[in-house]
């Protein structure tokens, strides 16, 4: 299989179904936020960290490919003549979703109560965490956007949603397990 097919020369893309889009389409600039973000949590897990938080961001990077397919697909041909979905995977589902909660929640139970915003920073590794939070922050705001032009599974937002969240917490406990300094925002009144 060839990597390049020069149907793309001119500034086009197929989506999943054969709809051809053009390249800056904000449903090509929503999936390809999330490969992004998928790329920033591959770094995450290439630290130094706990197998179970590597084991964590497998099972996310699994999912986001999971919306990145089904961003990707023409809405208007997810339907197949023979009545079955086109996209023949598990959707995002709730249980994805409560996934993430319990993670955070199990967390958050190790860690101080939060009583201001804190700076990104204090460790390479929680700086990974902020920046891949912020990637999904504008995969939200731009799957958020498409959604209001040709709705998306209500599952598939919550979950994006819910998974900036996830990265927050993870870097406030990453900043705990290795005794990084956590600097609060604290307004300065000049």
């Amino acid at each position: 299989m060839k990597i390049y097919t020069k149907t793309g020369d001119k500034g086009t893309t197929a989506l999943f179904g054969g709809t051809r889009v053009p390249k800056h389409h904000i449903r090509i600039d929503s999936y390809g936020t999330i490969d992004e973000l998928n790329s920033h949590l591959g770094l995450i897990r290439d630290q130094d960290i706990d197998q179970h938080y590597k084991d964590i961001i497998i099972h996310i990077q699994d999912r986001l490919f999971t919306v990145g397919a089904i961003l990707a697909t023409d809405p208007e041909k997810q339907i197949l003549k023979s009545g079955k979905e086109r996209l023949n995977i598990p959707k995002i589902s709730s249980d994805d979703i409560e996934r993430l909660e319990h993670e955070m929640d199990a967390m958050n139970e190790a860690l101080p109560p939060m009583t201001h915003f804190v700076l990104p920073g204090g460790h390479q590794t929680v700086s990974f965490c902020h920046i891949a939070r912020c990637v999904c922050r504008r995969a939200e705001r731009l799957t958020t956007a498409l959604n209001d032009i040709s709705p998306i599974d209500p599952h598939t937002l919550m979950y994006i949603n819910r998974l900036s969240d996830y990265l927050f917490v993870l870097a406030r406990k990453l900043s705990n397990d290795l005794h990084a300094q956590e600097i609060k925002w604290v307004p300065k009144k000049d």
